[in-house]
């Protein structure tokens, strides 16, 4: 059989469909995957180092989800994103979004947050983004948006350019490899996953400082 973007697109809307009915059939209609309580956690604080990264992660990162879409432990990813940037001579610190699952945005709040202005962007499926503070939420540093591709590798230079971004200095793009085929492979996954990231949402709480 022939795949392509509606077949796709079919399949995620059935599993998906499917989802939800189990949530509805269980007793009282809660969720299967009990939703993690953060409220104990430290909220994160305003950064005051220059030479900080800030990396944020999903709300579902190394709690309900702790591998990325292709089975990377999310230890081993968030260990190298780190020692990429301290490789370069800057510190890291890690905080988790709990107010929304979107890349673009968790890139952009860790800005925010960090001394320097640059931040890091992690969803717990592995997608990734360099951010600085003053940029919109769709521009970006560097987007690396097709997860499936991402290795520990990468990860290492995705924090070594957040690194050379704070110090001033020249960044060369990360080569990634591009599959056009991945997105149809993966995307029902990516899609569950999604729904497992956003579920674990407590807007209230807005960010927490999470230690790895």
């Amino acid at each position: 059989m022939e795949i392509n973007e509606l077949l796709v697109r079919q399949i995620t809307d059935a599993v998906i469909r499917e989802l939800n009915q189990d949530r509805s059939a269980a007793p009282g209609g809660e969720d299967r995957i009990e939703k993690v309580d953060y409220s104990g956690y430290p909220r994160a604080k305003q950064g005051t180092d220059p030479k900080e990264v800030v990396i944020g992660v999903g709300a579902a990162f190394q709690t309900v989800i702790k591998n990325t879409i292709t089975g990377i432990p999310l230890d081993d990813v968030i260990r190298n994103i780190i020692a990429g940037i301290e490789e370069e001579g800057m510190t890291a610190r890690v905080v988790k979004n709990l107010k929304t699952s979107d890349v673009g945005f968790i890139g952009l709040e860790a800005a925010k947050l960090s001394g320097s202005g640059i931040g890091i962007g992690l969803q717990s499926k592995g997608t990734t983004v360099i951010h600085h503070k003053d940029l919109y939420p769709l521009s970006n540093l560097e987007l690396f948006p097709q997860a499936p591709l991402m290795t520990l590798e990468t990860y290492f230079n995705v924090g070594k350019n957040a690194a050379k971004y704070v110090k001033g200095e020249k960044v060369l793009p990360i080569a990634c490899t591009n599959d056009p085929m991945v997105r149809a492979k993966y995307q029902v996954k990516a899609a569950l996953m999604h729904i497992q990231e956003t579920d674990q949402l407590s807007p209230e709480l807005n960010m927490i400082e999470w230690t790895v």
